[in-house]
């Protein structure tokens, strides 16, 4: 890549960082001058961002999938996918805990508990448990196309919960609020100004979530390289070691 491309790319990512470095400040700070609701105080404030976190876990879980299902698609597979699908799993799993954090600390004074297995808590939890179940599957050894065609798999498979996870507050009597953007409804009266902020959250998170995006599938293909140099430089060592005509096993495609 040339040097004005490199520039152009690091320029873009900078721009885009700023932006949601922007955002999130925003979000924080207007969150917390929402004026408090007589039904849950100050903690009402928190729907600037757990919706918006949850959300960016949903869009992440589904990068992951489609990501996956390109992969195994022989007309389009090609490493990007594979390591597109990687980086966006860590992302989602990583804002899916901070969901269940900040849920917590709101169901704490609203439900008098921190924890409990209600529909929505319970299969968000089995969410992140099924993808963190992905990333250690990612970590297993053997040929790359191999490990990315299983990652795959489990991928589409853990996606699943998804939208059973959006859905929950519906198909089951539930402790949870309905959906957020249900809140959005002409019969609902969520004041003007929780509804702004809590968009400028969706937009904060997804800003955020498209930076870590690109910087993980850099580190994620990076990783890979690194990982074939180290196989190569070992095979040749090991090629120098071996008397003449002693045959060495070749890389793994």
């Amino acid at each position: 890549m040339t040097a004005p491309a490199r520039a152009s790319r690091t320029g873009g990512t900078g721009l885009l960082g700023g932006a949601a470095a922007v955002a999130l400040a925003a979000t924080v700070v207007l969150g917390l001058r929402l004026p408090p609701t007589v039904e849950q105080g100050v903690y009402a404030r928190l729907i600037a961002v757990h919706p918006p976190l949850a959300w960016a876990a949903y869009l992440a879980f589904g990068v992951t999938a489609l990501a996956s299902a390109l992969w195994l698609w022989r007309r389009t597979r090609a490493r990007r996918w594979d390591h597109l699908a990687a980086a966006s799993a860590e992302i989602g799993v990583v804002f899916c805990a901070l969901t269940l954090a900040t849920g917590s600390i709101w169901g704490r004074p609203t439900w008098g508990v921190w924890w409990t297995w209600d529909a929505r808590l319970t299969t968000t939890a089995l969410l992140l448990a099924l993808f963190l179940g992905y990333l250690a599957l990612r970590r297993v050894g053997g040929p790359p196309d191999v490990r990315a065609r299983r990652s795959a798999v489990a991928a589409l498979v853990a996606v699943v919960d998804v939208p059973i996870v959006h859905f929950s507050v519906n198909w089951w009597r539930t402790l949870h609020q309905g959906r957020s953007l249900a809140q959005f409804a002409p019969q609902n009266d969520l004041d003007g100004a929780y509804t702004a902020v809590m968009l400028l959250g969706f937009t904060a998170m997804t800003l955020t979530y498209a930076w870590l995006l690109v910087q993980g599938y850099r580190a994620e293909a990076a990783r890979e390289r690194a990982e074939a140099d180290a196989l190569a430089d070992a095979l040749a060592e090991r090629r120098a070691e071996s008397p003449a005509g002693e045959p060495v096993p070749a890389a793994a495609p």
